[in-house]
């Protein structure tokens, strides 16, 4: 699936990786590309079409899906990280962050579905290195990359073959998001540079860094090499 000439739904796309998605879909020949934010006025990019999308939102996401029928590519970037403790953090905050990382990317994958199959699209779900291991201050928000990991896995069977899913993992991303985090971050250009090659290439999953794949790699370690004491 080539970006050029194809039509491309990007959300949370206002800031942050997303509006790094936005940026990199147009300079690669994007027919047109949609940019979906709770917020449209918050779109800033020149070239972009701003279009309004809460993806906690049903009806929103249906009537968006129902209007948009010329898109070829959808990007599921749109996720939030707001609590620590699986144990400490209130259930609903908790609960919260499910909504958006995991049901989010999957009722916007459900609705457009039908018109990436018709015109033998591609699905480009964002995760994280933490889709695969847990970090301390890191547990509800490992939790849903780990449930939209499977979401992209679980997609890829039932869409095949006329639509491709691309899950995208990568350690810290010099975001908002992680403004307090003083590790190695990878810049937002960067993943979306390297998630578009995936998705151009049909990969199945594209690791940006070496984080994410050190993560992935250690998932055939016994836990305790992970988690022991």
């Amino acid at each position: 699936m080539k970006i050029q000439d194809a039509t491309v739904l990007v959300t949370g796309a206002n800031r942050g990786i997303g509006k790094s998605f936005v940026e990199e879909a147009l300079a690669r020949g994007a027919r047109r590309v949609y940019a979906a934010a709770r917020n449209p006025e918050a779109v800033t990019t020149p070239g972009a079409v701003p279009v309004r999308l809460d993806i906690t939102d049903p009806a929103q996401i249906a009537e968006l899906a129902g209007r948009l029928t010329d898109v070829d590519i959808v990007v599921n970037n749109a996720g939030v990280a707001i609590s620590t403790s699986i144990v400490g953090d209130d259930i609903e905050t908790i609960r919260r962050e499910m909504e958006v990382n995991y049901y989010g990317p999957l009722q916007v994958s459900r609705a457009f579905a039908p018109t990436l199959t018709e015109r033998e699209g591609h699905l480009l779900i964002v995760n994280s290195a933490l889709s695969w291991a847990v970090i301390p201050g890191t547990a509800p928000y490992a939790a849903t990359k780990a449930a939209s990991w499977m979401l992209a896995n679980g997609l890829r069977l039932e869409l095949a073959p006329k639509v491709g899913v691309t899950s995208l993992h990568v350690g810290w991303v010099d975001t908002d998001m992680t403004a307090g985090v003083t590790d190695e971050k990878v810049s937002p250009e960067e993943v979306a540079r390297e998630a578009f090659d995936g998705v151009e290439k049909g990969a199945m999953e594209v690791l940006v860094d070496g984080t994410s794949k050190q993560v992935k790699a250690a998932l055939s370690l016994d836990p305790s090499a992970l988690y022991g004491s």
